[in-house]
């Protein structure tokens, strides 16, 4: 299935989706952190422990964490879960570079690796993992479709994917303070805390182009997801899907 989602780049050329994700994260990536934390008033860590607790509950020994960033939810899935390894991809070196050393200060070399990976055309082999996890990443994938067919490809049969998702709240009156929050202070603060005011910009955008909530489900679906779920959270300004294999 081909979703005809709106297709919302970063910048304002000719280049693919990818490469400009890419870009963009590498200019960001000092600041990512501190902006993520502000812009969610914290709230994005709660988010990721319940994400952890849900994969947690199978005991997964080896974990992928795709477009992992600077490695937070890879650093709070090792703690929590203790699994043999965790495979932490993105396509921006300069947030891994980030993640990396986070992971030498806390003594974790080995456990968590990084890769550099493009999530529509993953390295690794058929059925390699016992859980997938995606915090606040798909909607940067260059094609939605092929990202969810290679998580399933090397996922192993009864694993479990979770995925973070932000999203536009539905109801009254948290979606209006949704968009004053997200036109007016993520751009702000964008501009005020980073050297790349228009990477801020092309958050809220980008939220608001990707499928959510039951479309989101179907696609899943679609790609050959069993078990399909969803859950708001925090008045539906994120959502949080799980599936298995």
């Amino acid at each position: 299935m081909n979703y005809p989602q709106e297709e919302i780049k970063p910048y304002e050329d000719r280049r693919n989706k990818a490469s400009q994700v890419e870009e963009m994260f590498d200019n960001i990536a000092p600041a990512y952190d501190k902006l993520n934390h502000t812009m969610s008033f914290g709230i994005d860590r709660a988010w990721r422990r319940r994400a952890i607790n849900y994969i947690a509950k199978f005991a997964p020994a080896t974990i992928l964490d795709i477009a992992t960033g600077t490695g937070d939810f890879a650093i709070q899935a090792y703690k929590r879960i203790l699994p043999e390894k965790v495979i932490a991809t993105d396509i921006s070196e300069g947030m891994m570079n980030v993640g990396r050393e986070k992971v030498r200060n806390l003594g974790l070399d080995g456990k968590i690796v990084f890769s550099r990976e493009d999530s529509t055309r993953l390295s690794f082999a058929d059925n390699s993992f016992d859980a997938i996890t995606v915090a606040f990443g798909v909607r940067n994938f260059e094609d939605l479709d092929k990202g969810l067919h290679e998580m399933l490809r090397v996922l192993r049969p009864g694993g479990h994917l979770v995925i973070l998702e932000l999203s536009v709240p539905e109801h009254f009156p948290f979606r209006q303070i949704y968009r004053f929050h997200s036109s007016v202070i993520i751009p702000w603060l964008g501009r005020r805390m980073s050297d790349d005011g228009r990477a801020y910009q092309y958050l809220p955008d980008s939220i608001k182009a990707f499928p959510q909530g039951r479309v989101m489900k179907g696609i899943m679906e679609k790609a050959g997801f069993k078990d399909v779920c969803y859950r708001h959270l925090t008045f539906g300004t994120c959502t949080m899907y799980t599936a298995t294999k």
